[in-house]
């Protein structure tokens, strides 16, 4: 029986400045996974980076490893197994932004917004809690928690706008948000807080950790979760979904095909 390919996600908001520029960072990561044989891409900007790679475990070990030396961090990650690898290339971009939102934010306002995934069905259950789904809107179709609002974006840069037409501080006391691994939310809980909102919670390690992490007959997870890469979703076991159609659908309608986390 062949080895199964490991699937790693990470992100994390840090200033990279210190580590010195990110022209030589992208070239010290390209180097670290040519060297390991994963594939995979990572984003890096100046306010931290974003990836999801592939490979076996010993070449994702080594990825590892490595990443953590030149970003001088322990790598948070979020793992997956499939029977064949998602990724074909390799590829580190420098962007703005890790993830897209157009909107200064002072990420440390996150601060006492996260919720272990344990404690995640107590406030998506109270009735005075706002649920929002901060992923877009083909995401939302092909599952959600239970209760929650689809804000139907197209891409997560228009959710601001969403919120300045439908939600607001003196009405919407508790507003509890969630996305794929967390990234989405790690930016836009503090925007929230930034704009008056009181209580503002987040999925800590978002969709992909709390179906890892909940067991199925207490969880609140209802369908299958989009994923950034060639399994297209994933079932509530975190094994590749059903909803196969939905990349011809997504090409149609002229999206990028596998964007991060975006």
């Amino acid at each position: 029986m062949s080895e199964k390919i490991q699937i790693i996600s990470f992100y994390e908001f840090k200033d990279m400045s210190p580590l010195g520029e990110l022209a030589q960072i992208k070239e010290d990561l390209k180097a670290a996974m040519l060297a390991s044989g994963v594939r995979g891409t990572v984003i890096i900007a100046l306010e931290g980076y974003n990836g999801m790679v592939c490979g076996s475990p010993a070449e994702v070990e080594h990825f590892v490893r490595e990443s953590e030396r030149i970003l001088l961090t322990k790598l948070p990650m979020k793992t997956s197994f499939n029977d064949a690898a998602p990724f074909r290339k390799i590829d580190v971009k420098i962007k703005p932004e890790i993830v897209t939102l157009k909107k200064p934010v002072d990420i440390s306002l996150g601060t006492g917004t996260h919720v272990p995934p344990e404690k995640w069905n107590e406030i998506i259950s109270d009735p005075e809690t706002f649920v929002l789904d901060t992923r877009n809107d083909y995401e939302y179709e092909t599952g959600t928690f239970k209760g929650a609002v689809n804000p139907k974006t197209v891409k997560f840069s228009e959710l601001p706008d969403y919120v300045a037409e439908n939600l607001d501080p003196e009405r919407h006391k508790k507003v509890a948000m969630f996305c794929t691994g967390g990234i989405r939310c790690e930016k836009f809980a503090p925007y929230m807080k930034q704009l008056g909102f009181d209580e503002v919670f987040q999925l800590e390690g978002g969709i992909l950790k709390y179906l890892e992490t909940v067991p199925r007959e207490k969880s609140l997870w209802e369908g299958e979760c989009f994923v950034f890469d060639e399994r297209v979703t994933v079932d509530a076991s975190l094994q590749k979904g059903t909803k196969q159609d939905l990349s011809l659908r997504l090409n149609s309608r002229k999206k990028e095909k596998y964007k991060i986390d975006e």
